[in-house]
Protein backbone atom coordinates (compact mmCIF):
# COMPACT_ATOMS: atom_id res chain seq x y z
CA UNK A 1 0.00 0.00 0.00
CA UNK A 2 1.58 3.18 -1.23
CA UNK A 3 1.12 6.82 -0.97
CA UNK A 4 2.57 9.98 -1.95
CA UNK A 5 3.26 13.36 -0.62
CA UNK A 6 3.72 11.58 3.43
CA UNK A 7 5.79 14.18 4.89
CA UNK A 8 3.27 14.21 7.79
CA UNK A 9 3.17 10.60 8.09
CA UNK A 10 7.03 10.86 8.68
CA UNK A 11 7.12 13.33 11.12
CA UNK A 12 4.27 11.14 12.99
CA UNK A 13 6.10 8.31 13.03
CA UNK A 14 9.57 9.29 12.87
CA UNK A 15 10.43 8.25 9.70
CA UNK A 16 13.24 8.94 7.70
CA UNK A 17 12.32 10.09 3.65
CA UNK A 18 14.72 7.51 1.87
CA UNK A 19 14.80 4.11 4.19
CA UNK A 20 13.34 0.73 5.01
CA UNK A 21 12.26 -1.22 8.53
CA UNK A 22 10.01 -3.74 9.96
CA UNK A 23 7.04 -2.13 12.11
CA UNK A 24 6.91 -2.01 15.56
CA UNK A 25 4.31 -1.19 18.00
CA UNK A 26 5.16 2.53 17.40
CA UNK A 27 4.20 1.91 13.93
CA UNK A 28 1.94 -0.35 14.21
CA UNK A 29 -1.15 1.91 13.11
CA UNK A 30 0.32 3.34 10.06
CA UNK A 31 -1.77 0.76 8.12
CA UNK A 32 -5.00 1.53 9.07
CA UNK A 33 -4.21 5.15 8.86
CA UNK A 34 -3.22 4.63 5.51
CA UNK A 35 -6.97 3.24 4.20
CA UNK A 36 -8.60 5.61 6.23
CA UNK A 37 -6.62 8.77 5.86
CA UNK A 38 -4.89 8.41 2.51
CA UNK A 39 -5.79 7.76 -1.29
CA UNK A 40 -3.54 4.28 -1.41
CA UNK A 41 -2.07 2.74 -4.16
CA UNK A 42 -2.38 -0.75 -3.90
CA UNK A 43 0.94 -3.04 -5.69
CA UNK A 44 2.41 -6.69 -5.36
CA UNK A 45 5.45 -6.19 -3.56
CA UNK A 46 7.60 -7.99 -1.48
CA UNK A 47 11.30 -7.84 -2.49
CA UNK A 48 12.26 -11.06 -4.03
CA UNK A 49 9.29 -11.44 -5.35
CA UNK A 50 9.65 -7.96 -7.83
CA UNK A 51 12.86 -9.29 -8.38
CA UNK A 52 11.68 -12.58 -9.78
CA UNK A 53 8.91 -10.68 -11.63
CA UNK A 54 11.48 -8.27 -13.31
CA UNK A 55 13.32 -11.82 -14.16
CA UNK A 56 10.16 -13.43 -15.37
CA UNK A 57 9.16 -10.25 -17.28
CA UNK A 58 12.47 -10.58 -19.99
CA UNK A 59 12.56 -14.43 -20.07
CA UNK A 60 10.15 -17.09 -21.69
CA UNK A 61 7.36 -18.05 -20.23
CA UNK A 62 7.80 -20.70 -17.11
CA UNK A 63 11.51 -19.56 -16.58
CA UNK A 64 11.44 -18.52 -13.02
CA UNK A 65 9.53 -19.95 -10.03
CA UNK A 66 8.87 -17.94 -6.34
CA UNK A 67 8.05 -19.35 -3.01
CA UNK A 68 7.06 -18.07 0.00
CA UNK A 69 4.76 -17.91 2.80
CA UNK A 70 1.14 -16.06 2.60
CA UNK A 71 -2.38 -16.21 3.69
CA UNK A 72 -5.13 -16.70 1.84
CA UNK A 73 -6.53 -13.50 1.74
CA UNK A 74 -7.20 -10.48 -0.65
CA UNK A 75 -3.27 -9.29 -0.54
CA UNK A 76 -1.91 -12.54 -1.64
CA UNK A 77 -4.63 -12.36 -4.32
CA UNK A 78 -3.16 -9.55 -5.49
CA UNK A 79 0.22 -11.01 -5.42
CA UNK A 80 -1.07 -13.95 -7.57
CA UNK A 81 -2.62 -11.60 -10.15
CA UNK A 82 0.86 -9.68 -10.78
CA UNK A 83 2.82 -12.81 -11.21
CA UNK A 84 0.51 -13.57 -13.81
CA UNK A 85 0.77 -10.60 -15.70
CA UNK A 86 4.37 -10.69 -15.82
CA UNK A 87 4.99 -15.13 -16.47
CA UNK A 88 6.35 -15.48 -12.95
CA UNK A 89 4.98 -19.20 -11.78
CA UNK A 90 4.98 -19.51 -7.80
CA UNK A 91 4.40 -21.65 -5.16
CA UNK A 92 3.48 -20.27 -2.20
CA UNK A 93 3.18 -22.15 1.08
CA UNK A 94 -0.11 -21.20 1.95
CA UNK A 95 -1.30 -20.69 5.66
CA UNK A 96 -5.54 -20.53 6.05
CA UNK A 97 -6.91 -17.94 8.32
CA UNK A 98 -3.53 -15.89 8.30
CA UNK A 99 -2.95 -12.23 6.84
CA UNK A 100 0.05 -12.23 4.02
CA UNK A 101 2.89 -9.61 4.95
CA UNK A 102 2.37 -5.37 3.68
CA UNK A 103 4.29 -2.91 3.39
CA UNK A 104 3.30 0.84 3.81
CA UNK A 105 5.72 2.95 1.34
CA UNK A 106 5.61 6.60 2.25
CA UNK A 107 6.54 9.03 -0.88
CA UNK A 108 8.15 12.32 -0.74
CA UNK A 109 9.58 13.74 -3.48
CA UNK A 110 11.98 11.06 -5.10
CA UNK A 111 12.32 9.19 -1.76
CA UNK A 112 10.67 6.11 -0.44
CA UNK A 113 9.86 4.90 3.63
CA UNK A 114 8.89 1.11 3.61
CA UNK A 115 7.64 0.03 6.93
CA UNK A 116 7.09 -3.48 6.49
CA UNK A 117 4.77 -5.93 8.88
CA UNK A 118 5.72 -9.46 8.06
CA UNK A 119 2.52 -11.20 9.36
CA UNK A 120 2.84 -14.99 8.32
CA UNK A 121 5.32 -14.47 6.13
CA UNK A 122 7.88 -14.84 8.86
CA UNK A 123 6.37 -18.29 9.32
CA UNK A 124 8.18 -19.60 6.06
CA UNK A 125 9.20 -23.33 6.53
CA UNK A 126 12.06 -25.23 5.91
CA UNK A 127 9.49 -28.27 5.26
CA UNK A 128 8.27 -26.55 2.15
CA UNK A 129 11.69 -26.76 0.06
CA UNK A 130 11.22 -30.51 0.44
CA UNK A 131 7.69 -31.07 -0.48
CA UNK A 132 6.45 -32.55 -3.28
CA UNK A 133 5.69 -29.22 -5.37
CA UNK A 134 9.00 -27.66 -4.40
CA UNK A 135 11.47 -30.45 -4.13
CA UNK A 136 11.81 -30.98 -7.79
CA UNK A 137 11.75 -27.45 -8.77
CA UNK A 138 14.67 -26.58 -6.34
CA UNK A 139 16.21 -29.64 -7.78
CA UNK A 140 16.01 -28.39 -11.46
CA UNK A 141 16.95 -24.78 -10.57
CA UNK A 142 20.07 -23.36 -11.43
CA UNK A 143 20.06 -20.07 -9.71
CA UNK A 144 18.42 -19.27 -6.51
CA UNK A 145 18.01 -15.42 -5.37
CA UNK A 146 17.13 -14.81 -1.98
CA UNK A 147 16.70 -11.33 -0.11
CA UNK A 148 17.99 -10.01 2.98
CA UNK A 149 14.79 -9.25 4.72
CA UNK A 150 14.28 -12.75 4.43
CA UNK A 151 17.25 -13.59 7.20
CA UNK A 152 15.48 -11.25 9.77
CA UNK A 153 13.18 -14.75 10.65
CA UNK A 154 14.29 -17.46 8.27
CA UNK A 155 17.80 -18.48 8.73
CA UNK A 156 17.36 -22.68 8.56
CA UNK A 157 15.65 -22.61 5.44
CA UNK A 158 18.39 -20.03 4.02
CA UNK A 159 21.06 -22.40 5.11
CA UNK A 160 19.47 -25.00 3.74
CA UNK A 161 19.43 -23.57 0.18
CA UNK A 162 22.19 -22.26 -0.28
CA UNK A 163 24.39 -25.13 0.82
CA UNK A 164 22.19 -27.09 -1.77
CA UNK A 165 22.95 -24.24 -4.19
CA UNK A 166 26.54 -24.47 -3.01
CA UNK A 167 26.88 -28.38 -2.91
CA UNK A 168 25.79 -28.82 -6.44
CA UNK A 169 27.72 -26.10 -8.21
CA UNK A 170 24.96 -23.65 -8.72
CA UNK A 171 24.15 -20.03 -8.43
CA UNK A 172 23.17 -18.41 -5.27
CA UNK A 173 22.30 -14.66 -5.03
CA UNK A 174 21.79 -12.65 -1.65
CA UNK A 175 20.63 -8.86 -1.75
CA UNK A 176 20.92 -7.26 1.11
CA UNK A 177 17.96 -5.32 1.20
CA UNK A 178 18.25 -2.64 3.49
CA UNK A 179 20.96 -0.94 6.00
CA UNK A 180 19.08 -2.48 8.85
CA UNK A 181 19.11 -6.19 7.62
CA UNK A 182 22.95 -5.67 6.95
CA UNK A 183 23.71 -4.25 10.08
CA UNK A 184 21.43 -5.85 12.59
CA UNK A 185 21.19 -9.28 11.07
CA UNK A 186 24.59 -9.23 10.18
CA UNK A 187 25.06 -12.39 12.12
CA UNK A 188 22.84 -14.39 9.90
CA UNK A 189 24.61 -12.97 6.45
CA UNK A 190 27.88 -14.21 8.00
CA UNK A 191 26.20 -17.76 8.26
CA UNK A 192 24.91 -17.62 4.62
CA UNK A 193 28.02 -15.89 2.22
CA UNK A 194 30.17 -18.70 2.74
CA UNK A 195 27.25 -20.12 0.36
CA UNK A 196 27.28 -17.04 -1.73
CA UNK A 197 28.23 -16.50 -4.93
CA UNK A 198 26.63 -13.20 -5.84
CA UNK A 199 25.76 -10.41 -3.19
CA UNK A 200 23.92 -7.21 -4.32
CA UNK A 201 23.60 -4.55 -2.25
CA UNK A 202 23.17 -0.57 -2.56
CA UNK A 203 25.37 2.23 -1.09
CA UNK A 204 23.72 2.59 2.13
CA UNK A 205 23.47 -0.76 2.86
CA UNK A 206 26.93 -1.67 1.95
CA UNK A 207 28.04 1.41 4.76
CA UNK A 208 25.57 -0.20 7.20
CA UNK A 209 27.20 -3.80 6.56
CA UNK A 210 30.95 -2.28 7.17
CA UNK A 211 29.11 -0.51 10.24
CA UNK A 212 28.19 -3.83 11.73
CA UNK A 213 31.49 -5.53 11.06
CA UNK A 214 33.96 -2.73 12.58
CA UNK A 215 35.51 -1.68 8.91
CA UNK A 216 37.25 1.85 9.24
CA UNK A 217 36.18 3.44 6.05
CA UNK A 218 32.67 2.77 5.57
CA UNK A 219 32.76 5.34 2.73
CA UNK A 220 34.44 3.46 0.96
CA UNK A 221 32.25 0.97 -1.50
CA UNK A 222 35.11 -1.03 -3.98
CA UNK A 223 37.20 -1.99 -0.79
CA UNK A 224 34.09 -2.95 1.12
CA UNK A 225 33.09 -4.84 -1.72
CA UNK A 226 36.24 -6.03 -2.06
CA UNK A 227 36.46 -7.58 1.52
CA UNK A 228 33.11 -9.13 1.13
CA UNK A 229 34.31 -10.79 -1.91
CA UNK A 230 37.30 -12.67 -0.32
CA UNK A 231 35.50 -14.05 2.69
CA UNK A 232 35.86 -17.74 2.91
CA UNK A 233 33.35 -19.56 0.34
CA UNK A 234 32.42 -23.03 0.04
CA UNK A 235 32.51 -23.72 -3.30
CA UNK A 236 36.22 -21.71 -4.24
CA UNK A 237 35.75 -22.94 -7.80
CA UNK A 238 33.50 -20.27 -8.48
CA UNK A 239 34.67 -16.81 -7.68
CA UNK A 240 31.94 -14.54 -5.43
CA UNK A 241 31.08 -10.91 -6.75
CA UNK A 242 30.06 -8.03 -4.84
CA UNK A 243 28.08 -5.37 -6.74
CA UNK A 244 26.97 -2.29 -5.14
CA UNK A 245 24.15 0.27 -7.02
CA UNK A 246 24.37 3.65 -5.88
CA UNK A 247 20.58 4.84 -7.53
CA UNK A 248 21.55 7.18 -10.67
CA UNK A 249 25.40 6.83 -9.80
CA UNK A 250 27.63 4.51 -10.99
CA UNK A 251 27.63 0.77 -10.41
CA UNK A 252 30.63 -1.14 -8.60
CA UNK A 253 31.57 -4.47 -9.19
CA UNK A 254 34.44 -6.42 -7.74
CA UNK A 255 35.15 -10.36 -8.17
CA UNK A 256 36.93 -11.92 -5.89
CA UNK A 257 39.26 -13.35 -8.63
CA UNK A 258 40.58 -10.00 -9.54
CA UNK A 259 40.00 -7.98 -6.29
CA UNK A 260 42.28 -5.32 -6.94
CA UNK A 261 39.99 -4.11 -9.71
CA UNK A 262 37.06 -2.36 -9.49
CA UNK A 263 35.03 -2.21 -12.20
CA UNK A 264 32.18 0.59 -12.52
CA UNK A 265 29.24 1.13 -15.10
CA UNK A 266 27.73 4.38 -15.84
CA UNK A 267 23.77 4.84 -15.16
CA UNK A 268 21.43 6.15 -17.91
CA UNK A 269 20.48 9.01 -15.38
CA UNK A 270 16.15 9.83 -16.01
CA UNK A 271 15.83 13.65 -15.71
CA UNK A 272 13.76 14.82 -12.23
CA UNK A 273 10.06 14.87 -14.40
CA UNK A 274 10.50 11.37 -15.51
CA UNK A 275 10.96 9.88 -12.43
CA UNK A 276 7.41 9.25 -10.90
CA UNK A 277 8.33 6.22 -7.60
CA UNK A 278 11.64 5.02 -6.78
CA UNK A 279 10.21 2.15 -4.54
CA UNK A 280 11.46 -0.99 -5.87
CA UNK A 281 14.28 0.33 -8.62
CA UNK A 282 16.51 -2.04 -6.48
CA UNK A 283 14.65 -5.17 -7.42
CA UNK A 284 14.40 -4.27 -10.08
CA UNK A 285 17.89 -4.21 -11.04
CA UNK A 286 17.85 -7.38 -9.21
CA UNK A 287 15.67 -8.84 -11.98
CA UNK A 288 17.28 -7.53 -14.61
CA UNK A 289 20.37 -8.76 -13.67
CA UNK A 290 19.21 -12.37 -12.60
CA UNK A 291 17.03 -12.45 -15.81
CA UNK A 292 20.33 -11.38 -17.73
CA UNK A 293 21.96 -14.02 -16.33
CA UNK A 294 19.74 -16.90 -16.75
CA UNK A 295 19.49 -16.39 -20.59
CA UNK A 296 23.08 -16.47 -20.08
CA UNK A 297 24.46 -13.12 -20.72
CA UNK A 298 27.74 -11.84 -19.60
CA UNK A 299 28.13 -9.67 -16.48
CA UNK A 300 28.67 -6.57 -18.20
CA UNK A 301 25.49 -7.30 -19.72
CA UNK A 302 23.54 -8.28 -16.80
CA UNK A 303 24.40 -4.94 -15.01
CA UNK A 304 23.34 -3.11 -17.77
CA UNK A 305 19.89 -5.14 -18.23
CA UNK A 306 19.56 -4.30 -14.58
CA UNK A 307 20.08 -0.74 -14.80
CA UNK A 308 17.39 -0.95 -17.77
CA UNK A 309 14.85 -2.72 -15.82
CA UNK A 310 15.02 -0.17 -12.86
CA UNK A 311 15.39 2.94 -15.24
CA UNK A 312 11.47 1.42 -16.56
CA UNK A 313 10.45 0.85 -13.03
CA UNK A 314 11.07 4.07 -11.63
CA UNK A 315 8.74 5.46 -14.56
CA UNK A 316 6.55 3.19 -13.25
CA UNK A 317 4.29 3.46 -9.92
CA UNK A 318 5.64 1.03 -7.08
CA UNK A 319 7.86 -2.05 -8.22
CA UNK A 320 6.03 -2.32 -11.19
CA UNK A 321 7.24 -3.18 -15.07
CA UNK A 322 5.74 -1.31 -18.64
CA UNK A 323 3.45 -3.12 -20.38
CA UNK A 324 3.78 -4.00 -23.64
CA UNK A 325 6.63 -5.32 -22.53
CA UNK A 326 9.68 -3.25 -23.72
CA UNK A 327 13.62 -4.59 -24.96
CA UNK A 328 15.83 -5.38 -21.79
CA UNK A 329 18.13 -7.78 -23.54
Amino acid sequence: MQVTNGEALLEKYNLKANDAILAGEKEAGIYDELVKEHKVTYVAGGAAQNTARGAAYILPPKSVVYTGAVGDDELAEQLKAANKREGLDEVYQVHKGEKTGACAVVITGHHRSLVTTLRIAEKFQTSHLSSPEVAPIVEGAKFFYMEGYFLTHGLEPALNLSNKSSTAGKTFVLNLSAPFVAQFFNAQIQKVLPYTDIVIGNEAEAEAYATAVGYVNVKDLPGIAKQIALLPKANPSRPRIVIFTQGADETILVAADKPEVHRTFSVNKLKDEEIVDTNGAGDAFGGGFMGALVAGKDLDTAVRAGHTLARACVQQIGPQYPWPKINIL
